[in-house]
């Protein structure tokens, strides 16, 4: 099962940049996509059921805003669109998938770089989604937890660590859940794959010729429960493809 993680930042943007010929190329069993922007109008996904997905769409009640969605070329044996909180359903953060042998959480985490309240908000998100995937993974199968996180865990993942050590998705608060949360059971796919490796990044500002440059942070993540450790076939970013100012992340599982 080859599943990618994408912030499209747009789908129907990312769509007019050639995202379905990209699909059809890559060929992922498990698309899942954040900040899908959904309109007042439903989108379009013709295109993906032309080429054989099943498809899953959880936008945000907002307008042009957050969103998640996710594309299966097989059936689910469960499909559970949010996560029972209000505040976090009403911006569509979470809509996840089960199967027989994984179950696939897409989610698009807060970013809280538009002012303190924000910031706050993500702090109190953080708390409440550690709780809520311990009390998950009760009742499903092994999670691969899939997304945009807008949180980077250590100084490599990102190009200039000391110049950010309290911007939002770096700050001390925010690494320490990381670290918490990968010990309650998760294995960060892409760390371990590629180790230590250095200037590997999922995100980059428009500003400036920042991708180009590489300078830029890991955001996007597909953490898998330990348990699955022996199935990690593959992992990786795919930095090549433009639809949006991220790239995809994705894991194959054996």
């Amino acid at each position: 099962m080859k599943i990618i993680s994408y912030n499209v930042n747009g789908l129907r943007s990312a769509m007019s940049k050639g995202l379905l010929d990209w699909v059809q190329q890559v060929q992922p069993d498990v698309l899942c996509l954040q900040e899908i922007k959904a309109g007042r109008e439903a989108l379009d996904v013709a295109g993906f059921e032309a080429l054989g997905y099943h498809c899953y769409l959880y936008p945000a009640q907002k307008p042009g805003y957050s969103g998640v969605a996710v594309f299966s070329k097989r059936a689910p044996n469960k499909v559970a669109p949010g996560c029972g909180h209000e505040a976090y359903d009403f911006e569509g953060r979470v809509l996840r998938l089960d199967f027989d042998d994984v179950s696939v959480l897409n989610v698009y985490m807060p970013s809280g770089t538009s002012g303190d309240e924000r910031q706050a908000f993500k702090l109190e998100w953080l708390k409440w989604f550690s709780a809520y995937v311990q009390q998950l993974r009760a009742t499903v199968p092994p999670l691969v937890i899939c997304g945009d996180f807008n949180c980077c865990p250590t100084a490599i993942d990102l190009h200039n660590p000391k110049a950010n050590q309290n911007s939002p998705g770096y700050t001390p608060a925010e690494r320490a859940w990381f670290a918490d949360f990968l010990a309650t059971g998760f294995t960060d796919s892409f760390r371990h794959h590629h180790g230590e490796a250095p200037h590997h990044y999922s995100w980059w500002s428009y500003r400036a010729g920042s991708r180009k440059r590489n300078v830029g942070w890991r955001l996007d993540y597909l953490l898998a429960d330990n348990a699955l450790q022996p199935r990690l076939a593959a992992a990786g970013l795919l930095p090549d493809a433009v639809h949006s100012d991220h790239c995809p992340a994705f894991v194959e599982l054996a």
